[in-house]
């Protein structure tokens, strides 16, 4: 029904910064928690951000915080993650998924994943 589209990602030095936007085609996001993911291919993914479909609830992992902040433009179907003082090990896959009411919280799985963006931190 909807497709997440992914952009954004690219080759930055340590300490730079990248701005990732997940656009939706085809559908809106509206009603949908949209949450950020990373993957290093063969391993884990595990989720950095997440902001709710109502109240515009944020929340992020550990590894993250105070350095990646995500937001959503709702007019624009688009969400996005501004990520700020980048460290090598940020160097991942980063996926946008979009999940139905509580999906930020655990309670509910994912409806639609993008393709996925790279992000390389190196020097």
């Amino acid at each position: 029904q909807v497709q997440l589209a992914e952009s954004g990602g690219g080759l930055v030095q340590p300490g730079g910064s990248l701005r990732l936007s997940c656009e939706a085609i085809g559908g809106t996001l509206d009603y949908y928690a949209i949450g950020w993911f990373r993957q290093v291919p063969g391993k884990e993914r595990v989720r950095v951000a997440c902001v709710d479909s109502s109240e515009g609830r944020t929340g992020y992992a550990d590894s993250v915080q105070g350095r990646f902040t995500i937001s959503r433009d709702n007019a624009k179907n688009t969400v996005y993650q501004q990520m700020n003082n980048l460290k090598p090990e940020d160097t991942d896959v980063y996926y946008c998924a979009a999940g139905i009411s509580y999906f930020c919280s655990g309670a509910a799985g994912v409806d639609y994943w993008g393709k996925g963006t790279l992000v390389t931190v190196r020097s």
